[in-house]
């Protein structure tokens, strides 16, 4: 493989998004009954607050890039259905949940030592559809780039996103490797630009679709053999 360039994604990749997520939105949930209340907000739960969330991004999608907005909006939108509007308790409830999602996220214990062993053979990246920057979560001065679907308004798996991530480091396709979690997004978006793939499988679950990843493992670890790269003793 002529590789010089590896782009990583963000969520689910690098961090735990899921479980920081929920952590996050649980303590928000305690502030909103202690608040509020009402049978209703009593009768809230996590998984509900996800779904007004997704619900709204789906509304305001193509309009608001920031994802910080679209949680904010999603808090006001959540005291709305609980039939307790108050702008003033939706900013509080968010941030109270921004400082939880980003000082309480922790890194897949595979990845520091994954990235010391390429950085000196590669240039590598962070390209996401989240909003998780380096800084927030341990990563700083790892990456030679970083591109967010958020700051350049295209998600993966657009091509035009791997475009953008392509002229930005000064490489072709065919010189990319990128790695993610999702067959679609990741695998399926990086494939049709023609870039190498690996699909990061950590939970060993079955591929039941019709994309096919050029690499598939269970940990970042496994990259370096992937590249033969030797490690130092």
């Amino acid at each position: 493989m002529n590789i010089s360039v590896i782009s990583f994604d963000g969520d689910m990749t690098l961090w735990d998004f899921v479980k920081v997520m929920r952590h996050s939105l649980k303590l928000t949930l305690i502030e909103i009954q202690r608040r509020v209340g009402s049978p209703r907000a009593l009768k809230l739960t996590v998984d509900e607050m996800i779904e007004i969330r997704n619900t709204y991004a789906e509304e305001v999608k193509g309009k608001i890039w920031n994802l910080v907005e679209i949680r904010r909006g999603a808090f006001e939108r959540t005291l709305e259905i609980i039939g307790s509007p108050n702008s003033k308790l939706a900013a509080h409830l968010h941030n109270k949940y921004i400082r939880h999602r980003f000082e309480d996220i922790e890194l897949y214990p595979d990845v520091i030592p994954t990235l010391d062993v390429l950085a000196p053979h590669y240039k590598l990246g962070l390209l996401s559809n989240g909003n998780t920057y380096p800084e927030r979560c341990g990563l700083e001065n790892r990456f030679t780039f970083v591109v967010f679907s958020q700051d350049v308004k295209v998600q993966k798996p657009d091509p035009k996103i791997f475009e953008i991530t392509a002229q930005r480091i000064g490489c072709e396709f065919s010189q990319m490797l990128h790695v993610g979690d999702s067959l679609k997004n990741d695998v399926a978006g990086a494939q049709n630009v023609g870039a190498r793939t690996v699909w990061l499988n950590r939970d060993r679950v079955p591929n039941d679709t019709q994309i096919q990843p050029d690499y598939e493992v269970v940990s970042l670890s496994e990259i370096p053999e992937i590249l033969k790269i030797k490690k130092v003793k």
